[in-house]
């Protein structure tokens, strides 16, 4: 790709973490600051790009790279999902409205702008 999106409006929190292995994968709020791992079609708030005994780094905003599973999103605003994996989908119903400004359907990631 010849432009990157690195670094545009980042902005990341350092919450408690219930759970296990975040990093990497999208979160939600469970408690009063902490976040836990997604289920299947549930909102996320960002992506734990730390995770350190009980504590986690979560990207809020700019750009990062997700896993997807299921249907490959097309470029654009797309409402997206927790998979419970981890990673994202095209949500079936509510979901966050957010910019996918790249897809690599081989690698199973996309970029998006939180």
């Amino acid at each position: 790709m010849m432009v990157s999106f690195n670094g545009i409006g980042e902005c990341v929190v350092t919450f408690e973490a219930f759970g296990d292995n975040l990093k990497g994968k999208v979160v939600k709020m469970c408690a009063n600051g902490t976040v836990s791992e997604c289920e299947d079609g549930d909102l996320f708030c960002g992506v734990a790009v730390t995770d350190r005994a009980d504590i986690a780094g979560v990207q809020i905003s700019g750009y990062v790279r997700v896993p997807f599973s299921g249907t490959a999103p097309s470029v654009g605003y797309r409402n997206l999902c927790a998979d419970g994996n981890g990673g994202v989908a095209l949500a079936d119903g509510e979901g966050r409205s957010l910019l996918v400004v790249d897809v690599d359907e081989d690698a199973g990631t996309l970029g998006v702008i939180l």
